[in-house]
C-alpha cells in the first residue's frame, strides 16, 4: 500500500520549499493555496480547496501565524483526529504568547500537532542543500511522519517533545536574526553581533522557561543553531528586512523584501509587552520593539544596545 499525499498549505517559498523537499523524498504533495506562486510538477498536485487535503494524514502549514486560525477553521470542517498537522511558522499569538500548535488544537478536531523549527530556509528546501531542523511534537508518530515526509541525508531533522521551547524559540530567532540585519545595517561587526546574539537569546531562553520550555531547547538547533545561521549569513529574508529598517525604508517596501510576511514586528511587541506585564528583564527585546517600529532613533537603538551595564560572563 502506497504512502498517502503529503498536504501543504501556502503557496509562498516556505510552501513550496516543503513541496520539493516531498517530492525528493518520493512522496506525492498536495498543495493548497488561495494564490500559487508557481505551477504544479508531476508530483506536486495544486489544489482547489481544502477538503482535498482530508486524503492526507500529515499537513504542514506555511502561512503566517495572524492567517494560521481562519485557515485552520476552514481546513478543520474536513479533517478528524486522525490527521497531523504541523506548522513551520515564526510567530506567537495573543497576549500571553500563545504558540501556534495552540490554535491549531483549538480551531481544528486534530489533536496530534506539531512545528517545525531550527535553521531551516526556503531556498534550502527548494533547491535541496544541505539543511537541518528540529521537528517539535509531543507525539511520536508526528514526529516520524515529518522525518519521513521531508528528511533525507541532505536534510537532518532532529526531535524533541518541547513543543513550547521550540515555537517560541523559532519566533525569537525570527525577531532576532532581524535585530542582527539592523546591526549589520548600522556597521556593527562581527564582534558586536555575536555579543547580541548571546544576549538576545540568554534573553529567549529566560521567558522561554516561563512559558513553560525547557532551557536547553533554546541552547541547541531550534535556538541557538538557528541564531547562528542567520549571523553566519544564510540571507534569510529576516536579515535583509533588518538591513532595510536601519536604512529607514517604508514598511510597505519592507513588506513585500523576499517574498515573506515579516511576523518581527508583531512579534517584538507582542512579547516586549508580556515581559512588562510578568516583571520579566527583557532589554534586547524591548530595544527591538522600538527600533523596529521606529518608536526608537536608530542610533539612539544601537547606542543602548552597546551602553548596557557589563558584568561576570
Amino acid at each position: 500500500m502506497s504512502a498517502p499525499p503529503v498536504g501543504i498549505v501556502g503557496g509562498g517559498n516556505f510552501g513550496w520549499g516543503l513541496a520539493h523537499a516531498v517530492e525528493r523524498a518520493g512522496r506525492e504533495a498536495l498543495l493548497w493555496s488561495r494564490r500559487p506562486q508557481r505551477t504544479g510538477t508531476e508530483h506536486i498536485d495544486l489544489v482547489s480547496g481544502p477538503a482535498a487535503l482530508a486524503a492526507c494524514e500529515l499537513i504542514f502549514f506555511a502561512v503566517p501565524s495572524p492567517y494560521v486560525a481562519s485557515i485552520a477553521r476552514e481546513l478543520g470542517a474536513h479533517l478528524d483526529g486522525g490527521h497531523f498537522l504541523v506548522h513551520i511558522s515564526r510567530g506567537v499569538v495573543g497576549d500571553d504568547l500563545h504558540g501556534l500548535t495552540q490554535v491549531l488544537r483549538s480551531e481544528t478536531p486534530c489533536r496530534r500537532v506539531g512545528a517545525l523549527a531550527g535553521p531551516l530556509v526556503a531556498e534550502a528546501l527548494i533547491t535541496g542543500g544541505p539543511s537541518g531542523g528540529v521537528v517539535a511534537s509531543r507525539f511520536p508518530e508526528v514526529r516520524a511522519a515529518v522525518r519521513e515526509a521531508i528528511g533525507g541525508p541532505l536534510l537532518r531533522l532532529y526531535s524533541t517533545d518541547d513543543v513550547t521551547g521550540a515555537e517560541f524559540a523559532s519566533t525569537a530567532v525570527g525577531l532576532f536574526a532581524t535585530a542582527i540585519g539592523f546591526a549589520q545595517g548600522h556597521g556593527l561587526g562581527p564582534a558586536a553581533q555575536a555579543m547580541l546574539a548571546t544576549r538576545a537569546m540568554a534573553e529567549a531562553a529566560r521567558i522561554g522557561v516561563v512559558l513553560g520550555g525547557k532551557h536547553e531547547t533554546f541552547m541547541g538547533l531550534a535556538g541557538f543553531g538557528d541564531l547562528l545561521a542567520a549571523v553566519a549569513g544564510d540571507e534569510r529574508p529576516e536579515l535583509a528586512i533588518g538591513r532595510a529598517i536601519a536604512e529607514n525604508q517604508p514598511f510597505e517596501a519592507i513588506g513585500s523584501i523576499g517574498g515573506t510576511y515579516f511576523e518581527g514586528l508583531e512579534s517584538a511587541g507582542r512579547i516586549a509587552a508580556y515581559t512588562r506585564r510578568v516583571k520579566l528583564h527583557s532589554p534586547v527585546i524591548t530595544l527591538c520593539a522600538g527600533a523596529f517600529a521606529r518608536e526608537i532613533p536608530a542610533s539612539e537603538a544601537v547606542a543602548a544596545l552597546m551602553s548596557r551595564e557589563v558584568g561576570e560572563e
